[in-house]
């Protein structure tokens, strides 16, 4: 752990100590401890057709700008491995080992770490190896897949996927895991697992946190991370399964997205899916997520083509009524009229592409990412106290972030503007002014800093 100078140590605890006296209430108090905020989801190319994973020169200057203004965690997607087994490999090995340990160890002499895909439930139902009493009905059957949703506690789909899932760790040299878990509606016993129509009580989650808790386990004692991206949220083992949550997948309104997951433990990295999503202005993407400590997913790589959507040879299993393959197939027309761009990145980023977004994003990240320094502690939606010379505003957010400087997040989530007076004088980040009286226009973030 890195501390700090005597000075600026003081200057830390008499920060904390103002906050705590600013604060009567608030929705949640938290200490930042591990915290990687900059990830990016990184597209590698267009499988099922067959590409190179190995870093180009295109690659290599991006990982190194994105390096460069404190990314830290790189993802990448389910195209690093062979789910249809159509290159030679399976869902569990790469199609390109030689290629990948490349953009690994790239990925590493930058300084970032970098998770895969995997999925502790979601399995090709027509792969060779699968077994019918491993799930149950209910398949996800988009694009090109068939995926069953295997039983968290099937003897037999544990036997077959843990060892897979250790040796990817070990045969690749990720830094951990991203799991996209494919949570089946039912155990192998016939019993509901979730239904938002059963009372509190009569469900239940504990073959589902084991698999998923052992998991973590496995990247815990590599020294790695683990993302999980699940629909259910009331685990009950306690400590929560994940080091960051994936939320955002399939919700058009972002208003909504906040309020259902505003309070989800640490950490939260939110992917707005910008293939459905509706917004006004670029800004919004970071207007629902910031005050609550959370920070959009970055959707970038190699430009997506949308080709995937219309390989030779492949079954595309529901056509035009599968919402997945017309947005690829939108991305692929887009792309053979528009081969300068803009360009799209991924299957949460919108056709055509957004060319602002990447430069928007890191904008933002530079204001971000001093917040959340190691051992800021957060003060999440403050409600009342001497922070505040006037009652907050309806609809206006307020959330303290104190560690050798203290920051203030205001947001305004209504569509007129604001008035918020504080009783102490405050700096904004953006524009240099001071003053204790701000305006927030309607839908807009204020990044302020106190004057010491």
């Amino acid at each position: 752990m890195k501390f700090t100078s005597d000075n600026a140590e003081r200057q830390r605890l008499a920060n904390f100590r103002w906050a705590r006296a600013a604060v009567r209430k608030c929705l949640r108090e938290h200490t930042v401890r591990e915290y990687l905020p900059g990830q990016v989801v990184y597209n590698l190319g267009e499988y099922p057709k067959p590409f190179s994973i190995r870093p180009t020169d295109y690659d290599l200057e991006l990982l190194k700008l994105l390096a460069h203004r404190g990314v830290e965690l790189i993802q990448i997607h389910e195209d690093w491995n062979d789910s249809q087994r159509v290159l030679g490999a399976d869902k569990f090995t790469s199609h390109d080992p030689e290629g990948l340990h490349e953009f690994v160890d790239a990925v590493h002499d930058l300084g970032m770490k970098i998770i895969p895909y995997i999925s502790t439930g979601y399995f090709e139902a027509t792969d060779p190896d699968f077994r019918e009493e491993w799930a149950g009905p209910g398949h996800l059957v988009e694009l090109y897949f068939d995926y069953a949703r295997c039983f968290p506690d099937s003897p037999g789909w544990r036997e077959y996927l843990l060892p897979r899932v250790e040796q990817i760790l070990d045969e690749y040299g990720f830094d951990g895991l991203y799991d996209d878990a494919g949570y089946p509606s039912a155990s192998a016993e016939g019993q509901p697992i979730y239904a938002s129509n059963l009372p509190p009580g009569q469900v239940s989650h504990a073959a589902f946190e084991d698999l998923v808790g052992t998991v973590m386990e496995m990247c815990h004692a590599r020294g790695g991370v683990f993302k999980l991206h699940t629909r259910v949220r009331d685990f009950s083992a306690g400590a929560p399964l994940w080091d960051y949550l994936w939320i955002g997948e399939g919700a058009a309104h972002l208003d909504e997205l906040r309020e259902h997951d505003k309070n989800a433990e640490p950490y939260v990295v939110p992917c707005p899916d910008m293939s459905r999503a509706e917004v006004v202005e670029e800004d919004e993407l970071y207007l629902h997520f910031i005050p609550y400590m959370q920070f959009p997913l970055r959707v970038d790589g190699r430009p997506m083509t949308g080709e995937r959507a219309v390989v030779e040879g492949m079954n595309y299993r529901r056509g035009e009524d599968c919402f997945w393959t017309r947005h690829c197939r939108c991305m692929w027309q887009h792309y053979q009229e528009h081969p300068e761009g803009p360009h799209s990145y991924g299957w949460w980023d919108s056709c055509p592409g957004r060319p602002e977004a990447r430069q928007v994003w890191l904008d933002y990240f530079d204001l971000y990412r001093p917040m959340v320094s190691e051992r800021t502690r957060v003060w999440l939606e403050v409600t009342q106290g001497p922070l505040f010379a006037a009652p907050l505003p309806e609809d206006t957010v307020a959330s303290i972030f104190a560690n050798e400087q203290t920051y203030l997040v205001l947001a305004n989530f209504g569509q007129s503007e604001q008035t918020v007076a504080l009783s102490d004088t405050w700096r904004d980040r953006q524009t240099e002014s001071r003053g204790s009286e701000w305006t927030v226009p309607g839908r807009k973030l204020l990044f302020l800093q106190k004057v010491t």
